[in-house]
């Protein structure tokens, strides 16, 4: 499986290491130096993956995840040197579908960037079964499109992701490690944090009233479900 990939990082030995990587293994690489030209890049072109230093020239890498998550779903995996969990989750809270901190062998950059394209096919070929319904939620897995109550709701890939497995078995309670197992394809599942925050961010965007919830529903001690509502 290849693609296409965009490549967002201003320091040269890590952009020269990260492209020789990829391109080995099969992908097309772009490289830029700055937030800015990436931005315009990301939205101008058709991109696959998108791999976003945090700390960038002309504008940071988290404002060019924000910028771009309000017109596109390209799954985004930032690079960032800092390691702190505040960090991690500001990521994930503006829309990045993962994350590697500096550091990172080049190899588990790889297997990431793979692991996304191979989420994206997943859902793409399971669009066949239609759209799933329950309750007033609406899960087209073909057109990557949700609907709540009949309106158009905009989820990112890592979002989608969640409320796919959800909705996969809906009243069964997923418990955090299951969740991110699932987000990222691999048994390392990272901070806990980061799970209690794609929750909060869906439910912002499904529920009714977020701070009661009723569809994306907190089963205590154990993790969370799906209910028709």
């Amino acid at each position: 499986m290849t693609g296409r990939v965009l490549l967002v990082e201003d320091e040269p030995a890590i952009a020269r290491a990260v492209a020789y990587a990829l391109e080995r293994d099969g992908f097309t690489v772009d490289s830029v130096e700055d937030g800015e030209t990436g931005l315009d890049r990301a939205l101008s072109e058709p991109y696959d993956v998108v791999i976003l230093d945090l700390m960038l020239p002309k504008l940071p890498g988290t404002e060019v995840c924000r910028r771009l998550r309000r017109e596109s779903v390209v799954p985004v995996l930032m690079l960032t040197a800092k390691t702190a969990e505040v960090d991690r989750v500001t990521g994930l809270e503006i829309g990045a579908d993962d994350y590697v901190t500096k550091p990172f062998s080049t190899a588990e950059l790889v297997s990431r960037v793979r692991a996304l394209l191979r989420r994206r096919e997943y859902y793409i070929q399971d669009g066949a079964d239609g759209v799933r319904r329950i309750g007033g939620l609406e899960l087209d897995h073909a057109r990557h499109r949700v609907r709540v109550d009949g309106r158009p709701v905009s989820l990112t890939p890592s979002e989608f992701r969640l409320v796919a497995l959800l909705a996969s078995k809906p009243e069964r309670v997923f418990n955090r490690r299951e969740i991110m197992q699932h987000l990222w394809e691999s048994a390392y599942v990272g901070d806990e944090r980061a799970c209690e925050v794609h929750i909060s961010k869906v439910r912002r965007k499904i529920e009714r009233d977020p701070a009661r919830p009723e569809r994306l529903v907190t089963v205590r001690g154990v993790g969370y479900k799906l209910s028709a509502a």
